[in-house]
């Protein structure tokens, strides 16, 4: 087809257009409609970004749950490296994991130390890779929130080892920084 009969053809669409009224657009409703799609867009981004933290959030809280479910009933054996949990975070935005112990008994003066990787603080413990102190754990689930921070993009694994009288465990934690 050439140019002139393309043109042929757009002129002979206009004029059976012509026979349908249309009626004329508001003055305002084209930027109303720029506006609600360009809100609506931002609106499903941030829902979106909100549910994959909080579902990475329960995810990893869950993983961790269920290994500390098997604390002191299980001589110190590694875990397997094809099971450890793992949880996702974005360069220099704190992100609070729930790390869970499950306890058969109460225990006093259990030594808790979590071990960062390069590249991951902890908050409140700016430039520490170890952090270690004594704490008692009750019957059943005991919740420990660590805020974490990534200051580089490599990531690692977090580990947290609980002793209590020569006995312990240590759980681990891979942390991906996007």
């Amino acid at each position: 087809m050439q140019k002139q009969d393309i043109n042929q053809q757009d002129q002979e669409i206009l004029e059976l257009l012509k026979d349908y009224p249309m009626t004329e657009a508001s003055a305002g409703y084209y930027d109303q409609a720029l506006a609600r799609a360009t809100h609506e867009g931002t609106r499903r981004q941030r829902n979106r970004w909100i549910m994959t933290g909080f579902g990475s959030a329960i995810a990893a809280g869950v993983v961790l749950w269920l290994l500390g479910g098997f604390f002191l009933t299980a001589p110190d054996v590694p875990a397997p490296k094809a099971n450890i949990p793992g949880v996702a975070m974005t360069l220099e935005e704190p992100r609070t994991v729930n790390l869970v112990f499950a306890s058969a008994n109460a225990l006093d003066d259990a030594t808790l130390t979590v071990t960062l990787p390069d590249g991951i603080e902890l908050a409140g413990f700016p430039g520490q890779r170890e952090i270690s102190w004594q704490t008692s754990l009750v019957e059943g689930k005991n919740y420990l929130p660590l805020e974490l921070i990534a200051l580089t993009p490599t990531g690692g694994e977090v580990l947290a080892r609980l002793e209590h009288d020569n006995r312990g465990r240590t759980f681990r934690l891979r942390v991906n920084v996007s």
